[in-house]
């Protein structure tokens, strides 16, 4: 027998890579940042911002971000991450979810990101209507090892907390 119950606070992980090539803009939390490489992918390829946005999803039962935003539907080509993140927002608002916090990580050996963090956490906050301190974001490298140390593409990881804003 399945219950009734719905918990108040659900937890999403997000998990997202794309391939560094060149001739492509390096967007990631929605800040363009100057580098001679840049993300491939069918939107504007920004792993952080896709990491966040599969981790709402995932916490809110609402499946992942290829399901809502189809690499083969043109109406994503070369789309902003974060105006996709606006609408995952308004997903999950519709079933009474609101944005406890989210905690992300990007694995990227170059460039230095740190100087671009606070604008990253700004850009993910007012996607999602919350206050920038509910959003955390962290650089690591790979010490030169894998496919993030080589330069061959950026990984990022991100889990939020949601909780419901009215009663089940």
């Amino acid at each position: 027998m399945q219950h009734q119950y719905q918990s108040q606070y659900q937890i999403g992980t997000g998990y997202d890579v794309h391939r560094l090539v060149a001739n492509r803009k390096l967007i990631l939390g929605g800040v363009d940042i100057p580098h001679s490489l840049g993300l491939l992918g069918h939107s504007d390829a920004d792993v952080l911002t896709h990491a966040v946005m599969d981790a709402l999803l995932g916490a809110a039962g609402l499946g992942d971000i290829g399901q809502h935003f189809p690499d083969n539907n043109v109406a994503y080509k070369d789309a902003s991450s974060l105006c996709m993140l606006l609408e995952v927002g308004k997903l999950i608002a519709k079933d009474n979810w609101q944005v406890a916090n989210i905690d992300t990580t990007l694995i990227c050996q170059a460039p230095k990101l740190s100087p671009y963090r606070d604008h990253m956490k700004h850009n993910i906050a007012q996607a999602l209507d919350i206050q920038p301190t509910a959003v955390n974001v962290k650089f690591t490298t790979e010490e030169g090892l894998g496919f993030t140390g080589t330069m061959q593409g950026i990984a990022a990881q991100a889990v939020c907390l949601i909780n419901k804003s009215q009663p089940a």
